[in-house]
């Protein structure tokens, strides 16, 4: 494997070309024959900052993964809307002439509401991340990506263990160099292996179709570095997919994204 290139250092080597945002993608954030999905939608993010503005923060991003995403992307961004409150933003991803996905992004300043606040509370789990245990790197077992997170399960089945649980409670870190708190919460609600693949016995082909994630905005800042939790459940699966949902936890508790995704399983 090439040598480990942190988000940050993918970010600062990014080039602007009026709405073109273009990114070297390493190695060592492969997923199989692509391009782990959510550094694609945090790199996407990150483009659709860079043209329309970083004002306001990310409150919802759909994806829909069409391709592979090699190691060279561009993404070309389009403001679809710009209201008073609200920023609805398209990027278009590219790799090697081909369109690999689109993402849509909905930006929305704070205002104020009549609405009292509701605020989640993260559930209990057995295992503190001290308690569990950490999980060796086996390259060419493990996607590449993993090597810049450090999960720690603390509820659920590991990937191919022939296991029976439906849902997984993961502990996780970044190992190196974190983005802003809203990119790192991006990049981890995609982080989980789905815990249908805890069900099967042997590594088998297994790909996002469409993801959503909806993001809520710290009142205090993120720790990008700290240990954050990524509850994830699947709701169904029939027909070769799987439908499932991820609840992403901040390292002070609170929470900071809902996922949404469709998996096609190829075996």
């Amino acid at each position: 494997m090439s040598p480990l290139v942190p988000i940050t250092e993918l970010l600062a080597r990014r080039q602007r070309n009026g709405d073109v945002v273009a990114f070297s993608i390493s190695d060592d954030w492969k997923q199989g024959r692509t391009t782990f999905g959510g550094l694609v939608g945090a790199l996407a993010v990150a483009a659709m900052r860079d043209v329309t503005g970083a004002d306001w923060p990310l409150r919802a991003l759909q994806a829909s993964f069409i391709g592979p995403v090699a190691d060279e992307l561009e993404v070309a961004v389009h403001l679809l809307r710009q209201g008073r409150h609200v920023r609805q933003v398209q990027a278009t991803l590219s790799t090697r002439g081909q369109i690999a996905a689109v993402l849509l992004g909905v930006f929305g300043e704070a205002r104020s509401s009549t609405l009292p606040p509701l605020l989640a509370a993260r559930p209990p789990v057995e295992r503190a991340p001290a308690a569990t245990p950490e999980l060796p790197f086996v390259e060419g077992v493990a996607p590449n990506f993993i090597v810049h997170f450090d999960p720690r399960w603390a509820e659920g089945d590991l990937p191919y263990s022939n296991g029976t649980a439906w849902h997984s409670r993961i502990h996780v870190r970044m190992r190196d160099a974190a983005a802003d708190a809203e990119l790192t919460s991006v990049l981890l609600a995609d982080m989980p292996p789905s815990p249908a693949v805890g069900r099967l016995k042997r590594p088998v082909p297994f790909s996002s179709v469409s993801w959503e994630i909806e993001l809520i905005p710290a009142a205090t800042p993120y720790d990008p570095m700290g240990w954050w939790r990524a509850d994830t459940d699947v709701i169904a699966a029939s027909d070769g997919y799987v439908n499932q949902r991820t609840s992403l936890w901040a390292p002070d508790g609170t929470l900071a994204a809902l996922g949404y995704q469709v998996a096609a399983v190829y075996g």
